[in-house]
């Protein structure tokens, strides 16, 4: 069993000294190192001053829902001085997830990798690499993240945005005083690395490359996909990617850039930044690589515009499942259940009495709050777990379970927005029966601009059938589904003023959470749940808690 202490650690960044939120006093946290099939213990404790859970982002949780993590859905938060021991097992996964904190805004600085290894003697489905690395993006802010969106939440008005983006925790040569903390990545000559990207930035996407290299695509989010080669990629935060960089045949005599920096179309502030490490070749005279290192030339490679959305969706359109005979596409071909689910941006108004842009009114206009929800549903959580009120049968007064299926009111959703933006609150769960194949269709709209939002579900992996821009058209866009090869995925990103589709199967008994991983969002309610239901069968029903899960 795995021992992990969440604790305050004193860490300096951009030339200023915070004390953060930390796993065993590590930012990023340790890696998490499985194979598939493998059964997963960790005793989780609390010496932090926050309420805290870890989510395993990605990970099934087949009939284990009360470890997934999320406060307040499967499970109340482990209170500070408490202790919480995560028991799952790792099943048809393979590639590269992750853990975070999921409360508030703790996964800023609480997160790390989960490697998971194929079965003993079962190779990759692609030449193995000479080394596997590891390659957090995250975001750093110099005020306290906790301080961040506290006082965002109590003006309605927007966050204040990171200071950096990270590699591995380093902020890289391009921001002030932060050259001694850039990740390098050593090379050998004609050998082939496997870098497991995962994007823990709270708010943005980021395009990534590596100057004068081609990145081979092998996985996402866990799960084979057919190779491509690419010269830049787009990663959503929650998202992982495996990917194949093969070094040059001989020593080049110079280092090379890689680069991430956010993709956005956001009408409001975000941060227009870059983060960079270094490639670096090493050299069969050790004395030549050192005298070299410093005065060799530094190529830089072109990354797409801030808000260039056919690049993201030329991208994400290469993706497709391996659909082998050893790792086959299982996609839904006919469906039980249809939903249709807006997702964007709205508002809450003011308080009665308010003034206009006062100091709790700095929404839109200065007139609102922010806020966001999913078919016009803010979700607010509830203040004790929606996973034991649901076990327990004393659901009455915690959550409802009429989550609307479809927009209460269609309006043209990419296009005029309506006059009132204003959005509903409610704790709403929908209910599915245990085995219902699901195709949900999610809908940007441009209600305050239109955005990407990259959706997360918990407890499952989803096959991403179809995406388009404009509004969705049920009579003509089905017929463009793909059925056969389709990626399958945990998080998918909204297109900016367009629609995604995904097929899955309901097969995990318990209360799933599905929200935007942009922290920001889904601190304003862009989020909801799912309660799948108990099966016939003894495997398809949901053990009893355990004895230590915390108490609200």
């Amino acid at each position: 069993m795995a021992r992990t202490q969440v604790q305050m650690t004193s860490v300096t960044r951009l030339c200023g000294t915070k004390s953060i939120a930390t796993v065993n006093g590590q930012f990023p946290g340790p890696t998490l190192h499985a194979r598939e099939g493998d059964h997963v213990e960790v005793n989780v404790v609390n010496n932090s001053p926050y309420n805290m859970s870890i989510h395993w982002h990605g990970v099934r949780q087949l009939l284990s829902g009360w470890y997934d993590g999320p406060s307040y859905v499967t499970q109340c938060p482990i209170q500070p001085g408490q202790s919480y021991v995560y028991r799952f097992q790792i099943v048809g996964q393979r590639g590269t997830l992750w853990w975070h904190a999921h409360i508030s805004w703790l996964r800023a600085t609480v997160h790390g990798p989960i490697v998971i290894l194929p079965p003993a003697g079962v190779p990759y489905p692609f030449p193995a690499p000479e080394r596997e690395v590891p390659l957090m993006f995250g975001e750093w802010w110099r005020n306290d993240t906790e301080a961040v969106i506290a006082q965002a939440l109590q003006t309605g008005g927007g966050p204040n945005v990171s200071d950096a983006y990270t590699m591995n925790g380093l902020p890289g040569p391009l921001y002030a005083c932060s050259a001694k903390d850039t990740f390098r990545l050593k090379v050998k000559p004609g050998k082939t690395y496997m870098l497991r990207l995962i994007n823990a930035a709270l708010n943005d996407e980021l395009f990534f490359a590596v100057a004068n290299h081609t990145l081979t695509v092998v996985d996402v989010d866990a799960l084979y996909v057919k190779p491509f080669a690419v010269e830049t990629l787009i990663i959503a935060p929650g998202q992982t990617s495996n990917v194949l960089l093969t070094a040059k045949p001989a020593y080049p005599g110079a280092r090379y850039y890689m680069l991430a920096r956010p993709y956005t179309n956001t009408q409001g502030t975000f941060d227009n930044t870059t983060v960079a490490g270094i490639l670096e070749y090493e050299h069969d005279d050790p004395a030549t690589a050192a005298g070299n290192g410093k005065s060799l030339p530094i190529y830089r490679p072109t990354l797409p515009q801030i808000n260039d959305t056919s690049a993201v969706s030329n991208y994400t359109a290469k993706l497709r499942s391996l659909a082998s005979a050893a790792y086959p596409a299982s996609v839904p071909q006919a469906v039980d259940r249809e939903f249709l689910f807006t997702v964007g941006l709205g508002t809450h108004p003011c308080a009665p009495g308010s003034p206009v842009n006062g100091s709790t009114c700095q929404g839109p206009n200065g007139t609102s709050r922010f806020a966001a929800s999913i078919n016009n549903v803010s979700f607010v959580l509830p203040t004790t777990a929606l996973l034991q009120s649901h076990y327990t049968g004393m659901s009455k007064g915690v959550y409802a379970s009429n989550f609307p299926f479809a927009p209460p009111r269609p309006f043209n959703y990419t296009g005029t927005p309506p006059n009132n933006t204003n959005v509903m609150t409610g704790t709403k769960a929908l209910v599915l029966p245990f085995g219902t194949a699901v195709e949900l269709v999610m809908q940007d709209t441009s209600i305050l601009g239109a955005e990407s939002h990259p959706l997360h579900l918990h407890g499952f992996n989803f096959f991403v059938v179809g995406q388009g821009f404009g509004n969705y058209d049920p009579a003509k866009d089905p017929a463009k589904f793909n059925l056969v090869d389709p990626v399958e995925r945990n998080t998918v990103g909204v297109p900016a003023g367009g629609w995604v589709a995904i097929r899955f199967r309901a097969d995990n008994p318990g209360v799933w959470f599905m929200h935007c991983h942009l922290e920001v969002h889904m601190s304003w309610g862009l989020k909801m749940a799912w309660l799948v239901q108990d099966g016939s069968l003894p495997n398809q029903k949901l053990p009893p808690p355990p004895a230590d899960l915390p108490k609200c």
